[in-house]
């Protein structure tokens, strides 16, 4: 990806090496909880939790510090790639975009959704229309994902964008008013359209950059990993030996593909409705 010497955005706080409260809340949290973890998949393990209280990460050597501030910097270019092409259609469909903050933290802080720590992966709070990375996952990304590759973590942001879009829409409204009047069986299925239509999203963004020369040769590619890495199928089958489709919360990575393969394909909005899709039923 050609993102050297790009804008980058302005809608960060950097709260990196500050450390933070680590604490479960109540409210919007129960809808969270599952919003935290729809990158990864998993669910979030309260006992292993730091302990409430102020807490400082280990400081890093020059050497590491040079590095994450360069991921910094990159996913701040990304960020405002994507302020980009959001403003411009949302300004097409005669309406204005809210643009989101990026929250860049290591260890643990507070969301507006509750407590968030490295374990719970990049994740978007509703709550406060804020993105959340710890950096430490772009290594993650490659080493346990097996998705190298920097347009691959600019999938993870452009996927969290795309909750942002949803949550502009109402459709995140929507789904958390689901939240205790279907089945958990039945959620789930909800939660991987959402889910997907986010990777639909994430596509779109991909598509209008096409003509920024921003895209290098394999960057497709690297995201398409990404999202074949992330299924809940192949996690599932990583973790715990087999599946359990009825709990799957983000779709397999058949269904990953498919969908930013679409958005990316298209760069029309209006065919991500992954909601009307029967195969998701």
């Amino acid at each position: 990806m050609r993102w050297t010497g790009r804008r980058e955005s302005g809608n960060v706080e950097d709260r990196r090496g500050m450390g933070g409260p680590i604490a479960i809340g109540g409210g919007i949290l129960g809808v969270i909880v599952l919003l935290v973890n729809m990158f990864l998949g998993g669910d979030v393990d309260v006992s292993q939790l730091p302990i409430p209280g102020q807490q400082q990460t280990q400081p890093m050597s020059e050497e590491q510090k040079a590095a994450d501030d360069t991921k910094a910097q990159f996913v701040r270019v990304v960020l405002a790639e994507t302020e980009d092409v959001w403003n411009q259609i949302f300004s097409q469909a005669g309406s204005q975009y809210q643009e989101p903050t990026l929250v860049l933290f290591s260890g643990g802080t507070q969301s507006g959704c509750g407590s968030a720590t490295s374990a719970s992966g990049p994740f978007y709070c509703p709550g406060d229309n804020k993105l959340y990375i710890d950096l430490s996952f772009y290594d993650e990304l490659q080493q346990r994902f097996g998705a190298p590759g920097d347009f691959a973590m600019a999938y993870v942001v452009s996927h969290e964008v795309g909750h942002h879009v949803q949550t502009l829409l109402g459709t995140t409204d929507k789904l958390a008013q689901l939240r205790g009047r279907v089945s958990q069986e039945e959620y789930n299925k909800f939660s991987v359209m959402f889910e997907l239509q986010a990777d639909f999203l994430a596509g779109v963004w991909a598509h209008h950059t096409k003509n920024k020369q921003l895209l290098e040769e394999g960057d497709f590619e690297e995201a398409m990993n990404a999202a074949n890495a992330i299924g809940d199928d192949r996690l599932q089958k990583e973790g715990q030996g087999y599946t359990v489709p009825e709990s799957f919360t983000h779709g397999t990575s058949q269904q990953r593909m498919y969908w930013f393969k679409k958005g990316y394909e298209t760069g029309d909005v209006s065919q991500g409705n992954t909601f009307n899709d029967p195969r998701l039923r």
